[in-house]
């Protein structure tokens, strides 16, 4: 083939979306780290999945056991070995990566196999239900003890570490003490499956060694996000008066917000809970309002701003909010402090821009904000007989956001205030994507799927999930959980819609405010 041809053959093959680059745990582990990975649509495609121990009664909202809430040692299937029983955790064809992978017992002992490319001997066998203790020797960014994890009793932890594969994934989990059986596991394992003809190098065990360097920089960069020094810096220092507002315009031209920091300060400090619950943001980009949510709720740090640490934003000691979002546009951009306070509130902001190349993948960031009181929270005892959509009586799924149009989810905070004396967080949260005719996420409660366990009320700080506020161990009064996503972003052709299950432990009200984060295509819009 001569050079001309063969330019032309490369040419075309780029042009029409083949990615010529291999996904690895290098290459994964550089796009963990990569805060502006997520503001694109990702090349190569791919399709994200949850993989669970979701109780299998339920099958639909039209048929009985729909809240059926026995979210545990349910698997997919069980293999029988020649000296052994291994339940099926996952069993996905790839090419693919598992990306996040969450579980938690009351007791640990027991096996996990991780089967890659069809093998018929597991290339990892490790103690289950205690990444800890297995081969994952990692720090606790990649890899995350649940609030309410014990050593040799009940907890868990989530696993970020990317495992890629080529062909096919299969993890198995064996009861290695027949003690144990009928105690409760729970596990979430979410995955990416790629564009056919996608080339992937499967992890092998040797990789923790080869690729040590990267996981150690992953590691250390999660902790400690990197503050964007380029571009050009746009500050606004202004007093607003009570029900008024504040606009400045960004430079024009194909750009991007890579770092914006927000200060907003009263003249009596017992006002500051109240102010970060009515300034609100605003942001235009090329003439389309993405962004409109209370300042507290845009940092995740709910009612009450209290502190935050995570790799998208911070809120810190000082009140200062800080938000690495990526927020490409492509012609002209404005921001917008609204207080709908009764009082008075001095804001100072700092945007820093810098060029950004718009193409066919770029996408606008989005926030969207909803807020309601006296939520109806079921008790989760429900007759799992009854169909749920022909009874009025029924629990009720409360929807944080429906989105209509291409894009990626990338996580949401929920602010309570909990008006029971008791958990008020049983329910399962459920992602639709396009054309599902069964959620692509399927829960075990609410605080597993903010990577924690067992009920907790405490407060903890983590790259991609955090509990920033938690005022009473019951749960009743304020509790804030917030959980951004990277790796584990779910994509989105057509639509987009994140319920979750009201259920508690003796059943009453609160009053919720779920912030949902995601990067939509021009013409995508939510609810």
């Amino acid at each position: 083939m001569n050079k001309f041809l063969c330019f032309v053959f490369v040419l075309f093959f780029q042009k029409a979306g083949f990615s010529q680059t291999s996904i690895s745990l290098n290459t994964l582990l550089a796009e963990i780290k990569d805060v502006s990975a997520v503001a694109s649509w990702p090349q190569p495609a791919y399709t994200l999945k949850q993989s669970s121990s979701y109780d299998r009664k339920s099958i639909s909202p039209d048929k009985p056991g729909w809240f059926a809430n026995g979210d545990f040692n349910q698997f997919i299937r069980k293999e029988e070995k020649k000296n052994r029983t291994e339940y099926v955790m996952m069993d996905a064809a790839g090419p693919g990566a598992v990306v996040r992978f969450w579980l938690t017992t009351q007791v640990k002992p027991g096996k996990l196999r991780f089967y890659f490319d069809n093998e018929r001997v597991a290339s990892i066998e490790i103690p289950a239900y205690d990444l800890l203790k297995g081969d994952f020797k990692l720090g606790t960014a990649l890899l995350n003890p649940h609030s309410s994890y014990e050593p040799d009793g009940k907890g868990g932890n989530t696993l970020y570490l990317p495992l890629p594969y080529q062909k096919h994934c299969k993890i198995t989990f064996e009861f290695t003490d027949s003690t144990t059986i009928n105690t409760s596991h729970y596990y979430q394992i979410n995955y990416r499956t790629y564009e056919a003809g996608t080339k992937v190098k499967t992890f092998r065990k040797v990789d923790l060694i080869t690729y040590k360097p990267a996981i150690d920089k992953a590691e250390k960069a999660l902790w400690n996000p990197p503050t964007y020094y380029k571009g050009k810096e746009i500050n606004k220092h202004q007093s607003i008066a009570a029900i008024n507002q504040m606009t400045f315009s960004l430079p024009n031209g194909n750009a991007a917000v890579r770092l914006l920091t927000i200060n907003i300060t009263t003249a009596n400090k017992d006002d500051i809970a109240k102010a970060l619950k009515s300034v609100i943001l605003k942001i235009d980009f090329d003439g389309h309002q993405t962004v409109y949510c209370p300042v507290g709720d845009f940092s995740g740090s709910g009612y009450g701003g209290k502190i935050i640490k995570s790799w998208y934003r911070d809120l810190n000691e000082n009140g200062k909010i800080i938000s690495r979002w990526v927020m490409p546009y492509q012609k002209n951009a404005a921001i917008t402090i609204i207080n709908k306070a009764w009082f008075a509130v001095d804001a100072e902001i700092s945007a820093t821009v810098d060029n950004w190349k718009w193409d066919n993948n770029s996408m606008y960031f989005h926030t969207t904000y909803k807020y309601e009181e006296n939520i109806k929270d079921a008790k989760w005892e429900y007759d799992v007989n009854k169909i749920a959509a022909k009874d009025s009586a029924a629990p009720i799924e409360w929807n944080f956001v429906k989105i209509k149009g291409r894009g990626i989810y990338l996580g949401n905070s929920l602010a309570v205030n909990n008006h029971m004396d008791t958990w008020y967080g049983e329910g399962d949260a459920k992602v639709w994507v396009d054309d599902d005719k069964f959620p692509s996420e399927f829960g075990t409660g609410l605080e597993d799927y903010y990577n924690t366990s067992w009920a907790p009320v405490v407060l903890y700080q983590t790259p991609f999930a955090n509990a920033p506020r938690a005022d009473n161990q019951s749960s009743f009064g304020h509790n804030t959980f917030t959980r951004t996503r990277n790796l584990d972003g779910v994509p989105f052709n057509k639509s987009f819609r994140y319920d979750l299950e009201m259920l508690s432990w003796d059943g009453g009200t609160i009053d919720a405010a779920a912030t949902v984060y995601w990067y939509g295509a021009a013409a995508a819009v939510d609810n």
